[in-house]
Formats: C-alpha cells, sequence, structure tokens
C-alpha cells in the first residue's frame, strides 16, 4: 500500500499574544507536560527571573536554574542538574542563547522543554538546533524540538529593540536558504523536502510583507509566528537546510573570524542580502528579490552592509571565503560560485558600491 501521509513534528502549543505567560501553568498541567508539577525553570539574563517568579505560584514544585550564556559546558551543566532533580520537564526562558543551552540540556536529559522567548532575535526559539560556543567557536547541535512554546508581546516590547528587530532578518534570510536548497538539486542532485521549503518560504513572504513595525502587535505576532515556522520548517526536514543556505555559512564565518560583530539576526540579513548580490551579478537571476530584502532590512532599520556591523571590505571578504568551512557538505551560492579571492573581494566591492548610501 504506498504511503499517503507522514507524521509531522509540531509543537502542542503556540501561544502568541499579551499576558500569555500567565497562562504558563496551565498550560504545563493541560497539556500533560508536567502533571505533578516538578518542573525545572532555566532562566538567563534580563527578564528570566522575573518571568520565573510570575509563574511560580502556578507551579506548585519548581526549581529555578541560572544559565551561564550559551555555550556547551553551561548546557551539559544544566543537563547534569536536571537528570539529578527528576524533573517532568524543563522551561526556558530567555533569549535565544538561553532557549538553545536550555534545549541542548532537555535533550541530554531526555525530558521535554517548553519555551519562554522574551525577545525575537532568532527562530532558535522553536527549533530542532541549539547554537552553542565551545572552545573552538560556535557550532550547531541537533536538539528535540520544543513540546510548547510561549511569547508574551508584553515581555517582547520590554526587550532591547534590537534584539526584536534582528529576528526580521533571520526570517527573510529563508529566501536566500530555500534558492540554495533548489539550486543544489539542480546542480548536484540533493533531494528536496517540498514542504519544508514550502513553509520556510511562506514565512518569509508573511514577513516581506507585513505592515508596521516592531511597535505593533500585529507585526509582532507576525514575526513571532515567522520564527516559529521557520523552526517548524527544520523539523520536517531534519536538519536546518530550509532556513539555513549560504546566508547563514556567512554569518557563521563573521562568528568565528570577528566574534561579537553582530547578533545572530542581523549578520544573517546582510549574509542573504550578499548572496543574492552574488545571484544576481553571476547566474543573472534574484536582482527582485534583492531589492525587496534591503529595503526590508532598511525599513525597519537594520544592518545591510559590511560596514554597518563595523567590518571592512577586506574582512568581509575573508568570511566570505571561509563561509563554506562552517557547513562541510552543504551546497550553497557560495560553493556554486566558488569564487578566488580576488574575485570575491571584487563582488564584495561592488555589493557595497551599489547599495551603500
Amino acid at each position: 500500500m504506498p504511503l499517503l501521509s507522514r507524521m509531522l513534528n509540531a509543537p502542542l502549543s503556540i501561544d502568541v499574544r499579551r499576558g500569555a505567560v500567565a497562562g504558563l501553568g496551565e498550560l504545563l498541567a493541560d497539556r500533560r507536560i508536567a502533571t505533578e508539577g516538578r518542573v525545572a525553570i532555566a532562566v538567563g539574563p534580563g527578564q528570566g527571573d522575573q518571568i520565573a517568579e510570575h509563574v511560580r505560584p502556578s507551579l506548585s514544585a519548581c526549581e529555578v536554574f541560572h544559565v551561564d550564556g550559551g555555550t556547551v559546558d553551561a548546557a551539559v551543566s544544566l543537563g547534569s542538574k536536571l537528570r539529578a532533580g527528576s524533573y517532568e520537564a524543563v522551561v526556558g526562558i530567555g533569549g535565544g542563547r538561553t532557549i538553545d543551552a536550555t534545549k541542548y540540556a532537555a535533550t541530554l536529559s531526555g525530558i521535554p522543554m517548553v519555551s519562554v522567548a522574551t525577545n525575537l532575535s532568532h527562530d532558535g526559539i522553536c527549533s530542532p538546533v541549539a547554537s552553542l560556543t565551545h572552545e573552538k567557536g560556535k557550532g550547531s547541535f541537533g536538539v528535540v524540538m520544543p513540546l510548547a512554546m510561549v511569547v508574551d508581546l508584553d515581555y517582547v516590547r520590554a526587550a532591547p529593540p534590537r534584539l526584536v528587530r534582528a529576528g526580521i532578518g533571520d526570517v527573510v534570510s529563508n529566501f536566500s536558504a530555500v534558492d540554495d536548497w533548489l539550486l543544489a538539486a539542480d546542480a548536484v542532485g540533493e533531494r528536496v523536502d517540498r514542504m519544508a521549503l514550502t513553509v520556510a518560504r511562506t514565512a518569509a513572504e508573511a514577513l516581506l510583507h507585513q505592515p508596521g513595525t516592531i511597535e505593533s502587535d500585529g507585526f509582532l505576532t507576525v514575526l513571532a509566528e515567522g520564527l516559529v515556522l521557520s523552526g517548524m520548517a527544520m523539523a520536517f526536514a531534519g536538519d536546518s537546510r530550509p532556513a539555513s543556505g549560504g546566508d547563514h555559512e556567512i554569518l557563521h564565518a563573521i562568528d568565528q573570524l570577528y566574534p561579537g560583530t553582530g547578533n545572530h539576526g542581523e549578520l544573517a540579513g546582510i549574509g542573504a542580502a550578499f548572496c543574492y548580490h552574488l545571484r544576481a551579478t553571476h547566474l543573472g537571476e534574484g536582482a527582485e528579490r534583492l531589492e525587496q530584502i534591503l529595503h526590508c532590512l532598511e525599513r525597519h532599520g537594520l544592518p545591510r552592509l559590511p560596514g554597518d556591523v563595523g567590518l571592512s571590505v577586506e574582512q568581509f571578504t575573508q568570511a566570505v571565503l571561509f563561509a563554506p568551512q562552517t557547513r562541510p557538505g552543504r551546497y550553497t551560492i557560495l560553493e556554486h560560485l566558488g569564487l578566488a579571492e580576488d574575485a570575491t573581494r571584487k563582488a564584495v566591492e561592488e555589493y557595497v558600491r551599489a547599495h551603500g548610501d
């Protein structure tokens, strides 16, 4: 008998609204995630402690742990505490680094994880991937997708605007990732999961054409849902392919070569725009998408050029050259063109000249 359907991983619950945190205890009980209330709460710097205190009354037997940054060591340390405590679930409260560390710790411990995002800086809030730093830089690790997620817009609005805007760059970079996936299918016969591709691209399209700014609840809701859909697309595909192409290779190269330059979403946006510049100038396609992405980044106050995040043409050139090493085996526009150093530098110079102020 032919296979007529397949099982797709998706969160049990997605709650994006003002005041969503108040329903966290009820969510855990209703979804039978933690029926006895033995819940660990992992918080990072910022608003995590405030939210933890807010939900304590509704969780009869919870314990709060502080996550010391988005590192492998911090995640492993948390994992050992979770195993020792016989918890039913862990709630990760904070930004991307805290949630990524908690996802990794939950995976090591074999318990479900609930994601409570305090900002919308990247799609890690609901993805099956954790981006963590270690002694050799930063790496991406496969983890179990959060079982439920909560985005309380009241807390998002209290986060630094730069972190909220950053998620826009991460979502629109899906365009570049999807086109790289299709390029790999044509050039080297890579299999494409059309469901995952459709979900990732739909998330980017919805955000690209959404009016308003981060001052609007409506826009924030679309941004949050776009990040969730990006995470689900990766879960459907079984890896980060639908949301990570040459754009993210450049991002990870910058993280390794010039740490602290910009945050994840900011660098993803620049990487996506540059990859479309390469497509437009070398393949004769993607010019319209390039202009759409640049307009979106500019409209929301996100960096568009290397200089906007403090990188020189030479530094960005070196990051582009190093980028393929961050994802060995992944085929993107960077691997397809295989530009030498002089040609890469020329491409960067042309991009800056064409799109600078």
